[in-house]
């Protein structure tokens, strides 16, 4: 079998390269994970992926519950873990007895903060992997807001809320670039030089943006992000972190 990880972008259609409309088309079975009645948005943007671009008539799709993550457990990389293996086999059960090109589209790139790689190498027998870049959440936010990722000849570090909330700055980056945050955690920082430019949803036709200092912006990225996650019942954002 052959396991295709297809990078679709951040949930819009002009996302979506070439390589990666030849290869859902060469799929045999696409997966797509229902993550909930909270979060039915985005399997029905991958539906709507496929409705657009999927021509192959004898490709199945077929739909399956993701396993949600267990948060009694104490041990964060515990939880991970068997919610990986979890995944792993919610896989299983939907492919069946599938042995061609199983395809499963993946959010952004699954190459970053995607754990789409970790779980595939939990399947036994291992398939052969086939990875198709995506565009990136960060590519999305900068060019929304018509910015470069780093300084001139300035290191630049991609890292997680958590571990901004718990370590505080990285050492030695000009700036920072934060994923899979629900808490703002920027808030925890000395805002004293700090600027922010912070978006949701981007690169679709929900996107919103705001930037600015950290110490003038943040009340109202609390309140956009707030308003924008009751009305659609989910929210995926990201921000980019500079210091003078």
């Amino acid at each position: 079998m052959i396991l295709s990880l297809i990078g679709i972008g951040t949930g819009n259609p002009d996302h979506l390269t070439l390589q990666a409309v030849k290869a859902i088309n060469a799929q045999d079975m696409i997966l797509i994970p229902r993550k909930g009645e909270g979060k039915a948005d985005l399997a029905e943007l991958r539906r709507e992926i496929l409705a657009q671009v999927l021509t192959n008539d004898t490709t199945q799709v077929v739909e399956f519950d993701l396993p949600v993550r267990d948060e009694a457990t104490a041990d964060y990389q515990q939880r991970v873990q068997d919610w990986h293996d979890a995944i792993a086999e919610a896989w299983v059960t939907a492919m069946g007895d599938a042995t061609g090109r199983v395809g499963l589209l993946v959010w952004g790139d699954p190459s970053l903060y995607d754990s789409t790689l970790r779980i595939a190498a939990r399947l036994d027998p291992a398939p052969q992997i086939e990875v198709v870049p995506g565009i990136t959440s960060l590519q999305a936010l900068t060019a929304a807001h018509g910015i470069p990722i780093n300084d001139i000849g300035a290191p630049y570090v991609v890292t997680t809320g958590r571990q901004l909330r718990d370590h505080g700055w990285p050492a030695g980056a000009a700036r920072v670039a934060v994923m899979l945050d629900g808490a703002c955690a920027f808030q925890t920082l000395d805002p004293e030089g700090l600027h922010i430019w912070w978006g949701g949803y981007v690169g679709m036709a929900e996107q919103i943006i705001c930037a600015g200092p950290v110490a003038e912006v943040t009340a109202q990225i609390i309140e956009m992000r707030a308003e924008a996650r009751n009305a659609h019942g989910w929210i995926m954002d990201i921000y980019l972190l500079s210091r003078s």
